[in-house]
């Protein structure tokens, strides 16, 4: 069987920042792809530079040094390609449910008529189960929801690849599961090249094909771990031995490099 081809890349990638002390080193010569169709967690302590990571394939920022590739191509800036989704929701409040979903759709990259941006609209609000709230605010949503419709705006225009930068966070618990399910859902049915980036083991184990552990700043790569279950997967998963030795694995990686962290900080105040 052949391997999927390789869509995203880091070869040999540095970011530094100026701070007060001088130039402050975030990223520190990381290389790993990620291949087409492929989910892909990035985790590590707080503040280690994952979103750093994120963004450069975003387009929002360049490394300072090495290069972070797309279908081979230096990335240069942001590309309809690419749909973000934040924690924070990323919605409109000015704009209706079915109008944050259409949104992108009337903008020169992803333009439609109006008539497929009707159907394209009612298509992810019935999948995402908003239908019923097609004409109301984000501010009369809960936060499972005004997620959902985050969700369902960055799909409506067709991305190849989803970057998503701790987007279930401010959830609880259950709604986070049940977001974590139906991301799942939605991936078998469109089929997308996902990176994410999440500080919860758990939900990194359960969704990921493979999973980066970076380490304390400058981040590096401490390991890479292949998932081995396949999909589709549902919540009876958590509650498999393979699945707690796992998940006890990499919480165990994080947590060391957690400790690194604090070393790094008592260092620094002494």
């Amino acid at each position: 069987m052949t391997e999927p081809r390789v869509r995203i890349k880091f070869d040999q990638v540095s970011v530094q920042f100026p701070a007060q002390s001088g130039m402050m080193r975030v990223v520190d010569d990381v290389s790993y792809a990620v291949r087409d169709r492929e989910f892909v967690s990035v985790i590590g302590p707080s503040g280690c530079g994952k979103t750093t990571m994120m963004n450069m394939v975003a387009g929002f920022m360049q490394p300072s040094s090495g290069t972070v590739t797309l279908d081979g191509r230096p990335i240069k800036g942001p590309g309809p390609d690419r749909g973000v989704i934040f924690q924070e929701y990323g919605v409109f409040p000015w704009l209706t449910v079915k109008q944050n979903i259409a949104f992108g759709l009337t903008l020169r990259a992803n333009r439609t008529s109006a008539a497929e941006r009707e159907e394209i609209c009612s298509r992810y609000m019935q999948l995402m189960g908003l239908s019923d709230f097609a004409d109301a605010w984000p501010r009369m949503l809960s936060g499972g929801m005004r997620q959902r419709l985050a969700l369902a705006r960055a799909y409506a225009v067709k991305p190849q690849f989803l970057l998503m930068d701790e987007p279930f966070g401010a959830l609880d618990a259950q709604t986070r599961t049940a977001m974590q399910d139906l991301l799942l859902d939605v991936l078998a049915a469109e089929g997308k090249t996902v990176m994410l980036i999440t500080h919860s083991v758990e939900e990194a184990v359960y969704l990921s094909h493979r999973i980066i552990v970076m380490t304390a700043r400058p981040t590096r790569i401490r390991e890479i771990i292949d998932v081995p279950f396949p999909y589709p997967r549902d919540a009876g998963l958590h509650e498999t031995p393979a699945f707690g030795e796992l998940r006890a694995h990499v919480r165990q990686l994080v947590m060391q490099e957690y400790a690194q962290q604090a070393k790094q900080r008592q260092s620094q105040s002494n």
